[in-house]
């Protein structure tokens, strides 16, 4: 069924602001997707090259940091998608809880990945830099945002 099909009441991408967040988190998650799919080759690069800095005894921790600051970001990125699937598809979710949850999600999704990333940069006696700081703000966000449209989905109707 095309656009032009689905009657213009029930179309959720007639909404401008719920059709603005939509293509925000599409263009988001899928540009966070083609940069993470990049830190993931150039570590696998890493790997394949016996990379000292990275593969040595003494970097397990960066090595560990950079993995989870790649496994976060692409998991981040595949939530943008499913945040664009949920605005389109319940465009009833009231638009300020939808905007804090947008705004949260965006957030976490930078400090989650960089928080991990910077906390492998420089590593003291194998503990993570001061980067790793930016986690727990980022996770908390994370949280909220999920909590938000969980019950923006359920407050939903069918």
């Amino acid at each position: 069924m095309t656009e032009e099909q689905i009657p213009e009441d029930s179309n959720p991408l007639r909404d401008p602001q719920v059709s603005k967040t939509t293509i925000a988190h599409l263009r988001i998650g899928w540009w966070s997707l083609l940069i993470f799919l990049s830190l993931g080759i150039a570590l696998e690069l890493c790997h394949g090259f016996k990379v000292s800095w990275y593969l040595d005894v003494s970097n397990e921790t960066r090595r560990l940091m950079w993995t989870l600051a790649h496994a976060h970001g692409t998991l981040l990125a595949l939530l943008h998608m499913a945040f664009a699937a949920a605005t389109c598809l319940v465009p009833a979710w009231a638009p300020g809880w939808r905007r804090l949850a947008s705004r949260a999600l965006c957030v976490a999704s930078v400090a989650i990945p960089l928080g991990f990333f910077l906390g492998g940069v420089q590593i003291f006696a194998g503990d993570p830099g001061i980067g790793i700081l930016l986690l727990p703000a980022g996770a908390f966000l994370l949280f909220v945002s999920v909590l938000l449209t969980a019950c923006g989905m359920s407050a939903a109707r069918s």
